[in-house]
């Protein structure tokens, strides 16, 4: 079961339980650009589940910021580069050809789960809330009364539990983060420009943070987006 710290996975995670008994191991890719409450999250869940969650990463990196330096590349056509370097090698390397691998796919995801399924035939996926159709509110209630508290980001207002400053972000997302966390946009803002590289749109054009007008965007209203090991590009404006 591939935990991470997102209210979906925690709750594929109980129903694997519930399936698949003490057979289900759990395993977290952990990336330090996440809320430091993700950590109590993950404890709390152990707690739950009765059972220890593995502690997974890629000893290549420090954190999602040593990857982007050291490759020289944000974001793409195929994802962001940091998706590639601390979940998707990490879980190729960990899994074994005969596991059952479970994901937490929700309801409203059984496209992106398809599109897993056809990129990576290799895998034995099951998608315990697509089957029992939750959906990512039904995730977040059945944290709340398990008399679990919410990852601090849903609280702060954020879609997922994504890492602070997320690439595949856009305009709204960015503005949101400039008011919640001025030192994690600076930071970005300043990258884009040592590479030469831009993350967001605006008016259809590329657009660095440090142009980026502080009304622009409205994150409540822009497509969603996923960290996860199908890492899509935001396209939004």
């Amino acid at each position: 079961m591939w935990f991470s710290c997102g209210s979906a996975s925690a709750v594929a995670g109980k129903l694997a339980l519930n399936q698949y008994g003490d057979d289900v191991i759990f395993a977290c890719c952990v990336i330090p650009n996440e809320h430091p409450d993700n950590e109590r999250f993950l404890r709390d869940c152990e707690k739950w589940y009765g059972k220890d969650i593995l502690r997974l990463s890629n000893p290549k990196y420090k954190d999602a910021w040593d990857v982007w330096e050291k490759t020289k590349y944000l974001v793409g056509p195929t994802g962001a580069r940091c998706t590639q370097e601390l979940k998707k090698q990490v879980r190729n390397k960990f899994q074994k050809v005969t596991d059952i691998q479970v994901f937490g796919f929700t309801s409203e995801e059984i496209d992106r789960a398809n599109r897993f399924k056809e990129q990576n035939p290799e895998v034995n996926l099951v998608t315990p809330l697509i089957d029992f159709n939750y959906n990512k509110q039904d995730c977040l209630k059945t944290i709340e009364e398990a008399g679990i508290e919410i990852p601090m980001m849903y609280k702060l207002g954020y879609k997922n539990n994504n890492c602070i400053g997320c690439v595949k972000g856009g305009t709204g997302y960015w503005n949101k983060i400039r008011k919640d966390f001025p030192d994690v946009f600076a930071r970005m803002a300043k990258l884009e420009r040592s590479l030469g590289a831009t993350i967001t749109k605006h008016k259809g054009q590329r657009i660095y943070l440090d142009e980026l007008p502080e009304n622009v965007g409205k994150y409540s209203t822009e497509d969603d987006f996923q960290c996860g090991l199908l890492c899509g590009v935001y396209k939004g404006q």
